[in-house]
């Protein structure tokens, strides 16, 4: 009972230090004054209009929903490539593969974003949309490849066997069993590498200009500048919505599944 009572306590222990500092952005996000201060001197939703009307977050939030669709639809399409051919092959290299698939979880962020800067460079393609889209492309598709791998692992190989049976084809087996079946991966991990690429910042940091800058580029440069609490609103703003959004995911296509924790 003790060893319980601990182990529960040590949860709410690690949730509360982890969530306290998104508390403490949602309330300077209000706070009336000019001065960053905690607690909120007052209720007043003016920098959340400061936010949505100053040009530059305007501008970075386009370029970010460029950059975010082409990364994660890409990410999405090569990464379910990759999937089916390391679920249904085996073939030599096939670990060195999905080693080099995995290893933007491990590599950080500023060391692929420095290495596609040198890339840039050597190709005349520097702070361009096409190496920010390849740079992101690659940090979020091991979450893409991951979650259709994990929906093909929980595909019934009956189905297919029967189909064959039944004289389909290997293309009409993927096309009208295998593909339905794992369509809620592919769509759940197309969302989660939309938010991972929309939130970038150590990589972007690295691959875009002053015209390319994306969302959290501009927040940096923005910071830099100004002490208000126009960077609390917008980061509440981006809390919310990163919430909804996951919410939505667990809903629709179990985030446990998605995020690869649970493979059942």
């Amino acid at each position: 009972m003790l060893r319980r009572l601990s182990f529960w306590s040590l949860v709410v222990a690690i949730l509360v230090y982890m969530t306290l500092p998104t508390l403490v952005v949602l309330m300077t996000s209000v706070n009336p004054t000019e001065i960053l201060a905690f607690p909120p001197e007052g209720f007043s939703l003016r920098w959340y209009e400061k936010a949505l009307s100053y040009s530059d977050f305007q501008t970075a939030f386009a370029n970010g929903l460029i950059v975010t669709g082409f990364a994660s639809t890409l990410a999405m399409a090569i990464g379910s490539g990759f999937a089916f051919l390391i679920y249904n092959y085996q073939f030599r290299g096939r670990g060195l593969l999905e080693g080099v698939l995995w290893s933007p979880l491990i590599i950080p962020h500023f060391t692929l974003g420095f290495g596609f800067l040198l890339l840039g460079g050597m190709l005349e393609l520097n702070q361009g949309y096409v190496m920010i889209i390849a740079a992101h492309t690659v940090l979020v598709m091991p979450f893409v490849t991951r979650a259709v791998y994990v929906s093909l692992a929980n595909v019934d190989p009956n189905l297919g066997r029967a189909a064959a049976n039944l004289g389909a084809t290997p293309l009409n087996v993927l096309t009208r069993i295998t593909l339905p079946l794992v369509v809620p991966g592919m769509a759940g991990g197309w969302l989660v590498a939309a938010i991972l690429s929309l939130t970038e910042f150590t990589a972007s940091l690295y691959v875009t200009g002053s015209r390319t800058q994306t969302l959290p580029v501009a927040m940096y440069n923005y910071i830099r500048e100004y002490a208000d609490p126009t960077i609390s609103a917008i980061s509440a703003m981006l809390i919310i919505a990163t919430t909804l959004i996951m919410l939505m995911v667990d809903r629709l296509f179990g985030l446990r599944r998605v995020l690869a924790i649970d493979t059942h």
